[in-house]
């Protein structure tokens, strides 16, 4: 079964719709490849998808463990290079709520499984994935 239906739409743009649910997301190329930069570009978007995997895998961890995580953020930063162009780097910086009362060997649990996460995994070596644990 397919994920996805995307459509250019013009002017640099598309639609995309998550084909189980409807779910729309919109792309635009970023300012400083021609675009508005009015929307997620697709690298924004992949290295959102990153942040939001990591969240994902660490929410079945803590709730297999009842371990209360809600309110983490995530920050993500995409580093593009040139020649070609293409992602070099992802800074993830994952900030946990104050006054989360989890111990060491929870807290390296939720790390690896945020360093582990399919997204994670996916991405081409030579994308430098810098994570950052704020507890």
């Amino acid at each position: 079964m397919q994920t996805a239906s995307i459509i250019y739409t013009g002017e640099l743009r598309t639609t995309a719709t998550h084909l189980q649910s409807g779910t729309v997301v919109e792309t635009d190329a970023p300012v400083d490849n021609n675009g508005k930069g009015e929307r997620f570009s697709p690298t924004d978007l992949v290295a959102s998808a990153l942040g939001s995997c990591m969240l994902t895998i660490m929410g079945i961890k803590a709730r297999d463990n009842q371990w209360p995580i809600e309110g983490t953020k995530v920050s993500i930063q995409k580093i593009m290079g040139t020649d070609p162009r293409r992602i070099t780097g992802i800074n993830v910086v994952i900030d946990f709520p104050k006054g989360i009362d989890l111990g060491e060997k929870e807290r390296t649990i939720l790390e690896r499984a945020a360093l582990t996460c399919p997204v994670a995994k996916s991405l081409h070596p030579d994308i430098v994935q810098n994570v950052t644990f704020n507890w």
